[in-house]
């Protein structure tokens, strides 16, 4: 079961989604608060898993609430806005519902939150992840990531698909994925365990991209390829 909040200073969009969370069995509305102070005083005393939290209030905004306080709960944001995108993942939001939400679109996003709060080897092996790119966030499914390559301050991130660049660190990026299907094995490079080809002398072999082990990652490396 996953315990919610409502911080929401819209009556009417707070009365949306509470009904959305009492049709969904898996979450427990705890309470809904039209003042981000009051939450704040309920939230030090009764921690919650998830807050569906409004970016534009009148006494504090949902951005000022996040950067301000120390939330350990998953965060989806709701809002009308599309100019917030950007920030709330920079924050490590799980969410970013656009009003007027639609049910399915909230249940994606409670699928979501669900998902990333199992154990990393009960996750979803496609799972999509959002890349912070120069001026976007750029979807892409990791079960069609093939490896990840440190160039300098930026991560080229090699898929089926398509190749991206992001700033994002390594450490960032790893929270992302599946725990069970990435190994870092240099400090340069991680990989996917499935897509290698074959294991030579410290040398991963993935199409034609050879990938150095270092001696440092090189016994763990090994020991997660037959868990």
């Amino acid at each position: 079961m996953i315990h919610c909040v409502i911080i929401e200073d819209e009556p009417l969009a707070a009365e949306k989604l509470s009904d959305f969370i009492s049709k969904t069995d898996y979450l427990n509305l705890t309470g809904v608060f039209h003042s981000p102070l009051e939450a704040m005083g309920f939230l030090k005393s009764n921690p919650v898993d998830l807050i569906f939290l409004d970016i534009e209030m009148k006494e504090l905004t949902g951005i000022q609430l996040m950067e301000s306080v120390k939330l350990d709960s998953k965060i989806i944001i709701t809002t009308a806005y599309e100019k917030y995108a950007l920030k709330g993942f920079e924050l490590q939001v799980s969410d970013y519902l656009l009003k007027p939400i639609t049910f399915d679109r909230f249940l994606k996003a409670c699928d979501k939150v669900m998902n990333e709060m199992l154990p990393a080897e009960k996750r979803s092996e496609h799972r999509k992840v959002f890349i912070k790119t120069e001026y976007r966030l750029e979807g892409v499914d990791s079960s069609e990531i093939l490896y990840i390559e440190g160039i300098g301050d930026y991560r080229k991130i090699v898929t089926l698909k398509k190749t991206i660049l992001t700033l994002q660190n390594f450490k960032e990026i790893s929270s992302l994925l599946p725990q069970d299907k990435f190994r870092r094995v240099h400090n340069s490079f991680i990989v996917s365990l499935d897509k290698i080809d074959k294991i030579e002398r410290k040398r991963i072999y993935i199409r034609d991209q050879v990938i150095p082990v270092s001696d440092s990652y090189y016994k763990e490396f090994l020991n997660g390829l037959n868990p």
